[in-house]
């Protein structure tokens, strides 16, 4: 059978060549490059109008990274949230990972799934535990594969193992789920702030982030954001 490429570019002008095949009779398969199709993969727009047009459709289950890494990490299975892949820029990345706080603040409590590229899964790790707090996580890596690996441990000790030696391949995240405080206390606040402050962060962007991730109002974070940030440096402390 003919091979059609389906992808985030043409799907629109696709789908209602594919969807009248399939009023004609024909019958189609949808095939993804790896995994199950739809996970962040094209395709879901053509099975919504094939279930609107009264199309059958049915699927045959395939190989799923995230169910993977989540099996294999440790934590949570139930319930669990799949992100997909986060917005690449850093200030979109933490506005996203900023409504999943905000979500948490209101009571969710799941373990995260999220894909990411090699050369920004530390970025991305820091920046989960600048934003959700310092939980337990795993990254794992080509999973099926020869080198396949999983990595635990704290968010902040994965981004540090990320800096020293940085994984290659397919990256799964797995992000344990919220703990049940929901307001952080002066301590913890200072903690995160020290944090991202040291990694290099403005004092405004810290601030929001940690604001985000507690709960704690962003005009009470951000003036202890500048006391700390005026503070003489602590021994130990990053000279980033």
């Amino acid at each position: 059978m003919p091979l059609v490429p389906l992808h985030d570019h043409n799907e629109a002008k696709e789908v209602p060549r594919l969807l009248a095949r399939l009023k004609a009779g024909e019958a189609l398969a949808l095939v993804s490059d790896a995994g199950t199709p739809l996970l962040s993969d094209p395709g879901f727009r053509l099975v919504r109008a094939a279930v609107e047009a009264g199309v059958p459709v049915s699927a045959i289950p395939g190989p799923s990274a995230g169910l993977m890494a989540l099996t294999l990490s440790g934590l949570p299975p139930v319930p669990h949230l799949f992100l997909g892949f986060l917005p690449p820029k850093p200030a979109a990345r933490r506005a996203a990972l900023a409504q999943v706080a905000a979500a948490e603040r209101a009571g969710l409590r799941a373990t995260l799934l999220l894909f990411e590229a090699p050369h920004r899964v530390a970025a991305t790790l820091a920046d989960l535990a600048a934003t959700l707090g310092d939980r337990p996580a795993a990254l794992a890596r080509e999973l099926t594969k020869r080198f396949e690996e999983v990595r635990r441990g704290t968010l902040s000790a994965l981004a540090a193992g990320c800096r020293d030696d940085p994984p290659r391949g397919e990256i799964v995240l797995v992000v344990g789920p919220a703990p049940e405080e929901a307001a952080a206390g002066p301590e913890a606040v200072d903690a995160l702030l020290v944090a991202a402050l040291s990694r290099g962060e403005s004092v405004k962007d810290a601030a929001e982030a940690v604001a985000a991730a507690t709960g704690v109002k962003r005009r009470d974070v951000y003036g202890r954001a500048l006391a700390l940030a005026a503070r003489p440096r602590q021994p130990g402390e990053s000279d980033a």
